[in-house]
């Protein structure tokens, strides 16, 4: 019998917080690196990022003898396949997510849901409310900070108050940070976030060029595939293997091997 995933969604309503780019890099990084089996479900319409991404991916990867070559060193050393990526839209988000665990021969330990952000969208109070976790991702921006708090409250307000909901915890994640560490303006806003009773992951992540590097025709050290890990040139000082082993422990799976 396979065992139930976890839902996970890296969700806010703010554009450009990246929340797209974490979903993606996070569920390569626990797939090709730490041997997790993910998907994704990407309900983000009509832009569908990361299902256009995996297109841009693949289509690369079968044209590219670089990547061709990588790929076929990739999988002859995994246990399994690349994740699924799933096009999907709020609506048919979870009945989406159902059909591919029925359809997986594995069943997947989590799968991740990337999110529009508009809360006036009733599939999208309605996959919201099957989550198990929702990360926040946050910037040092009032802007960013006002708009994200308002919609974890809504969030908690109107989804997790019902009790009807899947949702277990709400974490806020410092996204996009300048410099090798946070400035004083950071303790300022996080004693606003305490003051909110959200809970705020450790880990923050550097504001840095590599999170948005791609697969090439020059063939520098990619970072963001839905393919490939993220290079271990580049993964160093990125935070995101800290992120995701924090992640692990808050969603109780640090034992897998």
């Amino acid at each position: 019998m396979k065992k139930e995933p976890i839902y996970v969604a890296f969700s806010t309503q703010k554009g450009g917080a990246g929340k797209t780019t974490l979903t993606a890099l996070v569920a390569s990084y626990l797939h090709y690196e730490r041997n997790y089996k993910v998907a994704i479900i990407d309900c983000d319409f009509p832009q569908l990022s990361i299902y256009n991404m995996r297109e841009r991916d693949l289509a690369m990867a079968l044209e590219d003898e670089f990547y061709r070559g990588m790929a076929y060193e990739l999988f002859s050393r995994l246990t399994g396949k690349a994740y699924p990526v799933v096009r999907s839209n709020t609506d048919a988000a979870i009945t989406d997510a159902e059909k591919a665990v029925e359809e997986s021969t594995t069943g997947f330990d989590i799968i991740f849901f990337d999110l529009p952000g508009t809360m006036n969208n009733r599939g999208l109070i309605h996959t919201l409310a099957h989550m198990d976790y929702i990360i926040a991702p946050i910037a040092a921006s009032r802007v960013v900070m006002e708009s994200t708090l308002d919609y974890l409250i809504s969030v908690r307000d109107n989804i997790v108050a019902t009790g009807k909901t899947n949702i277990k915890a709400m974490y806020l994640l410092w996204n996009l940070v300048d410099g090798r560490e946070k400035s004083e303006l950071y303790e300022v806003y996080e004693a606003v976030i305490k003051e909110l009773d959200f809970p705020l992951l450790k880990t923050f992540l550097p504001n840095a060029v590599r999170f948005r590097r791609e697969q090439n025709i020059e063939h520098k050290p990619l970072f963001l595939s839905t393919l490939f890990p993220p290079d271990k040139s580049l993964l160093k000082g990125s935070n995101i293997d800290t992120l995701t082993d924090e992640l692990l422990k808050v969603f109780n799976m640090s034992g897998h091997e």
